[in-house]
């Protein structure tokens, strides 16, 4: 037996060592399992199906809604359309009752109308051993072959940019803990940030796709963006260099982050979009993003160096930290 796990994802050396051997036999999986993936892509023939998972552990107030969030925004990495949910839902023993029930369901259900996605199945069930509701959801969407966004398709030579900032999920988390000695306005903007800024980046990847050529996108979530970048590197076996002072972090993240000692790079990063764009198209795709009212930065570049990424900040250049957990972890320790 071995040191158990810290909270969070699987190690990524981990994972990868036990999905080598899991490769899919139909020949129609153009995308399967992997470090980085956001979704699986199935050929249909005509359109491809995208189809995507996650669970949904934190901001329990919110945990209907915020299922429906993360996952469309996986099947949108791909360049694909949401269409249909289903929710795994399961609710702790000797808390769960009609009103907690009815509350995770209808903000399901609202989240699911706001996007235009269907709600066609799933499970409820009173778990054994749980202390609050865990959320686990299925997504399911279709694309056009053209549009199809691979994730493996980042080149060197291309652009990255980021949308909104970081770390917008985890500033609305950091703000539901109690006696941070900080402001009730203030941490009341902060949750706010689950929808405004928000964390869909659904209509950031239309807008993008739409405005000019993009090879990869990714979605950053647990291990915040320093993971995401990381992942994107891994999955498209490129470098990229990225310069820190390039990336916008929220001045409300700041502020959070060094109340509770916690580093905003590795902070859970839902809300923000990580596109590898074609160099001469991301001044025209940031614009467009910026004109609908979704900031945009162009935080570096794609290199041929495989699985590197440098950070270069006002100390010279480094090896981006790899955060083995979130670093909202620590606030459960």
């Amino acid at each position: 037996m071995g040191a158990p796990f810290p909270l969070g994802k699987l190690p990524a050396d981990v994972l990868a060592r036990l999905l080598a051997g899991m490769r899919p036999v139909d020949p129609r999986v153009l995308v399967g399992p992997g470090i980085g993936l956001d979704a699986a892509v199935i050929d249909m023939g005509d359109s491809l199906l995208v189809a995507t998972t996650d669970p949904i552990t934190f901001a329990a107030d919110s945990i209907g809604w915020y299922a429906v969030q993360v996952n469309a925004n996986d099947i949108a990495t791909t360049g694909a359309t949401p269409h249909w949910f289903m929710a795994t839902v399961l609710l702790p023993e000797s808390r769960a009752d009609v009103a907690m029930a009815e509350n995770i369901l209808a903000q399901i259900h609202a989240a699911c109308v706001a996007i235009g996605v269907d709600l066609v199945g799933g499970h409820t069930e009173i778990t054994y051993g749980l202390d609050r509701p865990i959320v686990v959801g299925a997504m399911l969407g279709q694309v056009r072959r053209e549009r199809w966004v691979t994730p493996y398709g980042a080149r060197p030579g291309d652009a990255l940019l980021l949308t909104k900032g970081i770390a917008v999920e985890g500033t609305a988390i950091m703000a539901r803990e109690q006696n941070l000695g900080l402001e009730v306005k203030f941490l009341e903007g902060c949750r706010n940030f689950l929808t405004q800024p928000g964390i869909s980046i659904v209509r950031d990847a239309a807008i993008a796709t739409d405005a000019g050529r993009v090879h990869a996108m990714h979605d950053p979530t647990e291990g915040g963006l320093a993971t995401g970048l990381h992942e994107l590197a891994q999955a498209s076996s490129v470098g990229l260099s990225i310069e820190a002072s390039a990336v916008p972090v929220y001045a409300e993240t700041q502020t959070l982050c060094r109340a509770m000692g916690l580093d905003p790079w590795g902070v859970i990063a839902s809300g923000a979009l990580l596109l590898a764009v074609e160099a001469a198209d991301a001044e025209n795709i940031r614009q467009a993003l910026e004109t609908q009212g979704i900031r945009a930065a162009l935080i570096g570049r794609v290199t041929d160096a495989a699985n590197t990424v440098l950070l270069h900040d006002a100390s010279g250049t480094r090896d981006l930290p790899h955060f083995e957990r979130d670093e909202i972890a620590r606030l459960f320790e």
